[in-house]
C-alpha cells in the first residue's frame, strides 16, 4: 500500500515540498492548500495544526522502524544489531528532508511552544517503545526501566549526531551509534557482580 496515496499523505508530502522552499517556521497550512487546490477544511479534517503535519512526517519513521523487523532473518540477529537496524531505518525514512526535519525540531523548542514540546517527548517515548518492540526486547522489571533511559538516550544522541553529519552515508552517524550500542551492551544492563552478556542482548536461536 503506498502511504502517499491517501489524502493525508498527498497533504503532507505538499507541505514537506513547499517547507523545503520556504523553511518550516514560514510555511503555513493555508498554502499547502493553495498549492494542492483544496479547501483549508479539507487541511483540517486530518490535521488540526501544523506541528500534526510534523507528527505525521515522524509517524511515517516509526512506521519505517516497525517495518525492518520483517526483514528475513531478523528472529537471527542479536538484539543490538536489531536495535542500530532499526534506528538507522527511522534515520533513512527521514533522510530525503534531514534539514526541514531539524526544522521542525527547531519549531517545537520555541519558547511559546511548550505544548508541542510535551507532544514531542510523548512521540519519544512511543518511538522508544516500538524500538523495543521491533529488537524484541525481554527485560522487564527494573531493568526494563533502566534500559529504556539508556536506550532513550542512545536515540537522542544518535538523532542529534545525523541532523549534523555530513559525512558519506552518514558514516559518522553509523559508527556513533555503534559505539553507543556497544557500550550498553557491556555496561548498562549489567549489575554489579553479573557475569556474561547482558539480558536481552544475546544472539537470539537462530528459527
Amino acid at each position: 500500500m503506498n502511504d502517499n496515496a491517501a489524502p493525508a499523505g498527498r497533504i503532507l508530502e505538499a507541505a514537506l515540498r513547499l517547507g523545503e522552499r520556504s523553511g518550516w517556521d514560514a510555511l503555513h497550512l493555508h498554502d499547502v492548500a493553495d498549492d494542492m487546490g483544496i479547501g483549508l477544511d479539507e487541511i483540517q479534517r486530518h490535521y488540526r495544526h501544523k506541528d500534526d503535519v510534523a507528527e505525521a512526517w515522524f509517524e511515517r519513521a516509526d512506521l519505517a522502524l516497525v517495518r525492518v523487523s520483517a526483514r528475513e532473518g531478523w528472529g537471527a540477529l542479536s538484539h543490538r544489531e536489531r536495535l542500530e537496524q532499526a534506528i538507522l531505518a527511522w534515520l533513512e525514512a527521514l533522510a530525503p528532508h534531514r534539514q526541514l526535519t531539524a526544522q521542525m525540531l527547531r519549531y517545537k523548542l520555541q519558547p511559546e511552544h511548550v505544548h508541542l514540546q510535551v507532544q514531542g517527548l510523548l512521540h519519544i517515548s512511543r518511538t522508544v517503545q516500538w524500538l523495543r518492540e521491533a529488537a524484541r526486547l525481554p527485560e522487564s522489571g527494573w531493568r526494563r526501566e533502566a534500559g529504556e533511559v539508556v536506550l532513550t538516550g542512545i536515540f537522542l544522541s544518535t538523532v542529534g549526531c545525523w541532523l549534523r553529519d555530513g559525512s558519506p552515508d552518514a558514516g559518522r552517524t553509523r559508527a556513533w551509534l555503534d559505539r553507543q550500542l556497544r557500550c550498553a551492551e557491556r555496561l548498562a544492563w549489567r549489575r554489579p557482580g553479573d557475569t556474561g552478556a547482558p539480558p536481552g542482548w544475546t544472539r537470539s536461536p537462530t528459527p
